[in-house]
């Protein structure tokens, strides 16, 4: 593994940011911060985007790195590998939705009371 530049790389910017900030959006959400769907949003997107990455990656690398049985290919590198795709994309969806919502009622025309 620590001669995959790719992967050194990408376990760095997972380890010292995404973790981190991970973990700071779970406690905006536990407090109710008003940056909650920010940060969930940011973390989401991050995170697809190195899943991407190493799908593509492997896929240019003719899934070396893979084991070629089709259980393990499709069950554990696919399958289990995908839920990371999966559960950010729907974090990202339910951001896109919360900021849409929050921007729509601060668009709302405000009535003057006379």
């Amino acid at each position: 593994m620590t001669s995959d530049d790719f992967t050194v790389a990408m376990e760095t910017v997972t380890a010292w940011a995404w973790g981190p900030l991970s973990f700071l959006t779970f406690l905006a959400l536990l407090r109710q911060h008003p940056a909650r769907f920010v940060l969930q949003l940011v973390v989401s997107l991050g995170q697809l985007y190195g899943d991407v990455l190493y799908f593509a990656t492997e896929a240019r690398a003719g899934w070396a790195h893979s084991d070629p049985r089709p259980l393990y290919f499709w069950g554990y590198f696919v399958g289990l590998n995908g839920l990371w795709l999966l559960v950010p994309g729907l974090l990202l969806v339910d951001a896109g939705r919360q900021l849409a919502r929050a921007q729509r009622g601060h668009d709302r025309p405000r009535h003057k009371a006379h």
